[in-house]
């Protein structure tokens, strides 16, 4: 057992930041304070941070100092070796690692990245850094363009040479290794390593290998001419557009870079034609070479094009610059949070965490950090995957969304709209997803739509609802959606970036209804403060609830509490604490307190008490100092809309929280509402806890 791991590699590209990512996004999911310290950088640049580094402090948001992250570059340890100071730089290593081991519950070391000059010492120096530091390590084999038996014997050398160092190895990594070889690589690894190492082979992913055009433009140093708002797409492979039209675009495949020519107006023509095909695959980019660039009326057609890929230019001729190209190692940077997305989608898949963990010390402190909330959701909707339907399938967002729910594979989607649309907006933003996994419906020719028909009729016959009623509501897309999960061929529904939340909930009330013994509908946000996940209700759905349905909003907030993890102690919100107060709003507060304690005599409940009593220690103590609750609310209940709403607002802005919701409560099936200014992250997160909530456990994400 352990506090810390020393993530190392043989040679260079071996893929250790998937390793470090996926590492500590788990480490963040059990602790508060993780710590992140890599003793030799690479610093291609004087002065310039390192991009791994950074990379790690951003996204997680780790608070050191990026001075604190390191020790030494790699000029500086060339230097100190050729001096014989050796000892010197190793307790220097020690002295600023031991700060970091004293102020973090667990810290993470990687080892150097084996650029440049000096790769020869760099395994030495990895190992004695590892062995004085007392971290056991977790070291990465490169299995790219390696046959099966040269990454076996790659495996097998790396634990002989740290165990005749008497370091420790938690296990070994595979990555990057062909799919057809995983299968054999991990065999025979099995029958050699001893039963201890935990053994992980990762299969080589193009989406992670493959350059974005930024990357190829600063790797080119070229000129963007068009498309900068997509230079994000990746580049799978290169073509050299040098042939006549009709032959060149026989080579045009998925996520393809073309080189040509500036002069080549054919050739640039008939690949942003091709990108807007059908018939064609998507296109990265292009980059014209030879300094040379469009002419006036080729680059009067550009502009004019509703979707343009990346266009770059660079002064190298075609033949150096393809060879620049092929030279370009991709990197996960700070900016690219899909590929880091993506490896900590890797790390999940193929890393056995379960027993990593039992390999090394974590905490679970008292409470729950945002990144720990997120985690869990991902992982508890992942445990039972769910199929969800977003009937506003033709705005960009939803199609942002659903992209990254099923390349993490969490959910099953259903998209409403026009197909033909759909993918042309899917084509439209570079999309890197096959179209094949996500199932579009337009509503008016699906071959379910007389059924819902009938059955609308059925159940709304009574309430002036006739047969041509039907027929017409069921083409709304609120309607279908909600339909689809009545009659069970949809789980759950997420609708409302482009509809009300009366267009989006209406259906649901007609026909999904409430559960048995709740009396209304209402909503919660998680809100991700700094250090904690609270339970904010009703901020979207009830103006100016009663006492009893106060209570009730209460209730169904406190057991949606503990369904997603946070043990419920319920703050009802008022201007006054105590019995202090006195007018129609306290006393409506008041009474709802009551209800609560008398229906769920089991919860923690308090009120009426004002916020601050309510969420700050020292002064719920001074207020109501015999309180459960005071001081320590995890949900706090809004006497009404006007008063939630923009509270939860103003805590979100003035906190930079995270507000995951609204998710809605009380009804028989899950469907919920988004915002109309919602974001990408908003819509998949709510997605996520939809997933969720169909899900037919009821026990607490543990």
């Amino acid at each position: 057992m352990t506090k810390t791991i020393f993530i190392a590699s043989a040679e260079p590209y071996s893929g250790k930041s998937v390793i470090a990512l996926g590492l500590i996004n788990m480490l963040l999911a059990k602790t508060k304070k993780i710590g992140f310290f890599k003793p030799i950088i690479s610093q291609q640049v004087p002065g310039a941070r390192e991009k791994h580094i950074e990379t790690i402090l951003n996204y997680f948001s780790l608070p050191i100092a990026y001075e604190d992250t390191y020790a030494f570059n790699r000029q500086d340890v060339l230097q100190h070796s050729e001096a014989g100071d050796w000892g010197e730089m190793i307790n220097t290593i020690i002295e600023k690692f031991k700060k970091l081991e004293d102020a973090y519950d667990f810290t993470v070391i990687e080892g150097s990245d084996f650029l440049g000059e000096g790769v020869a010492f760099e395994f030495e120096s990895n190992a004695a850094i590892a062995k004085n530091l007392g971290a056991p390590v977790l070291t990465i084999i490169n299995g790219e363009n390696k046959s099966t038996a040269q990454i076996v014997s790659a495996a097998l050398n790396v634990l002989r040479n740290f165990e005749s160092r008497e370091v420790q190895v938690l296990g070994i990594v595979a990555n990057r290794v062909h799919q057809d070889q995983v299968e054999d690589v991990r065999q025979l690894l099995l029958m050699q390593l001893p039963s201890e190492i935990m053994l992980t082979v990762i299969p080589w992913d193009k989406n992670l290998q493959s350059p974005t055009m930024k990357e190829i433009a600063d790797s080119l140093d070229a000129r963007v001419l068009f498309g900068s708002q997509l230079l994000s797409n990746q580049a799978d492979h290169f073509i050299t557009g040098a042939m006549m039209l009709p032959n060149f675009l026989n080579h045009i495949k998925e996520n393809v870079l073309i080189v040509t020519p500036g002069d080549r107006g054919d050739i640039l023509i008939g690949t942003l034609q091709a990108n807007l095909s059908a018939n064609y695959p998507k296109v990265a980019g292009i980059v014209l070479t030879a300094g040379t660039e469009p002419e006036e009326p080729v680059i009067r057609l550009i502009e004019g094009l509703q979707t343009i890929v990346p266009i770059l230019s660079v002064k190298k001729g075609t033949f150096e610059t393809t060879t620049a190209i092929g030279a370009i190692h991709s990197r996960i940077t700070a900016d690219n949070t899909v590929k880091i997305s993506r490896a900590i989608d890797i790390f999940e898949k193929y890393v056995d965490s379960a027993v990593l963990d039992n390999k090394i010390i974590t905490f679970r402190p008292e409470g729950i950090t945002p990144h720990m909330f997120q985690y869990q959701l991902v992982k508890s909707a992942k445990s039972q995957k769910k199929h969800i339907v977003l009937p506003e399938g033709n705005d960009d967002r939803i199609l942002k969304a659903a992209a990254r729910l099923i390349s993490q594979n969490i959910v099953d989607l259903t998209l409403l709209g026009d197909p033909v649309e759909i993918g042309a907006s899917w084509r439209r933003l570079g999309l890197d997803l096959d179209m094949n996994a996500v199932r579009i419906i337009n509503p008016a020719t699906s071959q379910h739509y007389e059924d819902y028909v009938e059955t609308l009729y059925e159940l709304r016959k009574n309430k002036n609802v006739n047969l041509e009623m039907a027929r017409d509501l069921m083409t709304d897309v609120s309607y279908f959606g909600t339909m689809m999960v009545y009659k069970g061929h949809a789980d759950g529904m997420v609708s409302g970036a482009v509809h009300t939340t009366q267009h989006t909930i209406r259906p649901a009330l007609q026909f999904i209804k409430t559960k048995p013994g709740v009396s209304i509908v209402s909503s919660v946000f998680f809100m991700c403060l700094p250090d904690r996940v609270a339970v904010f209700g009703d901020c979207a759905v009830n103006p100016n609830p009663t006492a009893s349905q106060l209570a009730d909003i209460a209730i169904s907030s406190a057991e949606s509490s503990a369904r997603f993890g946070i043990p419920p102690r319920i703050a009802m919100l008022s201007y006054s604490s105590g019995s202090s107060g006195e007018g129609e709003d306290v006393d409506r507060v008041r009474e709802a307190t009551l209800i609560v304690k008398q229906r769920r005599p089991d919860l923690k409940v308090e009120g009426p008490i004002q916020y601050d009593a309510a969420v700050d220690p020292i002064v719920g103590s001074q207020k109501l100092s015999n309180s459960e609750v005071a001081g320590r609310a995890s949900v706090l209940i809004f006497p009404d809309l006007n008063t939630g709403n923009n509270t939860y607002k103003a805590v979100q802005r003035e906190t930079n929280a995270l507000a995951i919701g609204p998710m809605l409560q009380g009804l028989n099936k899950p469907i919920n509402d988004l915002s109309r200014g919602c974001t990408v992250d908003d819509i998949f997160n709510t997605v996520v806890i939809t997933a969720i909530q169909c899900q037919e456990t009821h026990e607490p994400i543990q």
